[in-house]
């Protein structure tokens, strides 16, 4: 059996889901092959090349692939896919768009999300909102897999591929870049950040994001999440959206500010490592899966703590 794995990356190096998805990859036995599309995009092939159990890198570089365009990406993977018995990507938001368009050129059922490998056609994978794990067996003899990284530890580096260059597909031509608005933060990224701080609701204002869990992400080096509730009402950016339909986190700690703990959100953090939650709501769902738990008015207890920090060096 052979794999095909799409890299997830930012041309100049590869993004932390992809070490993980090939950790799922590499257990559904037989080689592995990377597939690297992107525009000026050596760095990330060269760094795919250096993981364990990696065969073979190839690199597609073309301006088609230099701005997350699904289609062509699609039309990519299909062209590829002759000699792969499976194609698996992680399950992130460029993957979410990209991988039902190649399981639908493939007239193929995906598999979404596998939080574990059976065996190389049975997998497990979260249904509603994570408070159930199916177990799906693929019946079609090609198959479309996307991985829920944060349940596998990242692979190693070790290998030395050989990286291979493929030409393009045809683009299908029914999408084209027009522009983007990119925000920058030096805070790590949310998906691979060690720590996370996210508000609720219960900030009540942008302005109190910035004056309550900014700083204290800031003392902790960490990433910022929203709930649902608090993107929705501005409060914060969509790309801080922690849950079911955000992003899906598995930090080493997960401080929980002012969220009551509805099964969505629950569902994109409730793999952290350790989860502290401060509300003064004391029957609030959050603390049913927090290890740490702290009653309190949140803009009382926040600044405190991060004055604390604060005198420790943090």
């Amino acid at each position: 059996m052979t794999t095909l794995l799409i890299a997830e990356h930012d041309n100049a190096s590869l993004k932390d889901a992809t070490p993980k998805a090939l950790t799922a990859a590499s257990q559904l036995g037989g080689e592995v092959h990377v597939l690297v599309a992107g525009k000026d995009a050596r760095g990330a092939a060269d760094a795919a090349a250096k993981l364990n159990g990696v065969a073979k890198v190839l690199l597609a570089d073309d301006a088609a692939y230099a701005h997350d365009l699904a289609e062509p990406l699609a039309a990519l993977i299909v062209s590829l896919a002759g000699s792969y018995d499976a194609i698996v990507a992680p399950a992130t938001t460029r993957f979410k768009n990209t991988m039902p368009r190649v399981a639908a050129l493939l007239d193929v059922m995906q598999v979404s999300e596998i939080i574990k490998v059976v065996a190389p056609d049975t997998f497990e994978r979260p249904i509603y909102a994570g408070n159930a794990i199916q177990t799906v067996k693929a019946r079609d003899a090609k198959k479309v897999i996307t991985v829920r990284t944060s349940t596998f530890q990242a692979t190693g580096e070790g290998g030395s591929a050989a990286v291979e260059s493929v030409a393009a597909a045809a683009d299908p031509g029914v999408s084209s870049f027009v522009g983007e608005e990119v925000a920058k933060s030096d805070r790590p990224e949310l998906t691979s950040a060690k720590i996370i701080v996210s508000g609720g609701r219960a900030m009540q204002s942008r302005e109190n994001f910035a004056k309550y869990i900014e700083p204290l992400a800031d003392k902790l080096g960490a990433g910022v999440g929203a709930s649902r509730a608090a993107v929705d009402a501005g409060y914060a950016p969509n790309d801080w959206q922690v849950g079911q339909t955000g992003k899906v986190v598995a930090p080493e700690l997960y401080i929980a500010v002012g969220i009551s703990g509805a099964i969505q959100h629950l569902a994109g953090m409730k793999d952290s490592k350790v989860i502290v939650a401060i509300n003064k709501d004391e029957d609030a769902p959050i603390f049913q899966v927090a290890d740490y738990g702290l009653v309190a008015d949140l803009y009382q207890a926040v600044p405190e703590l991060t004055e604390e920090l604060g005198k420790i060096g943090k």
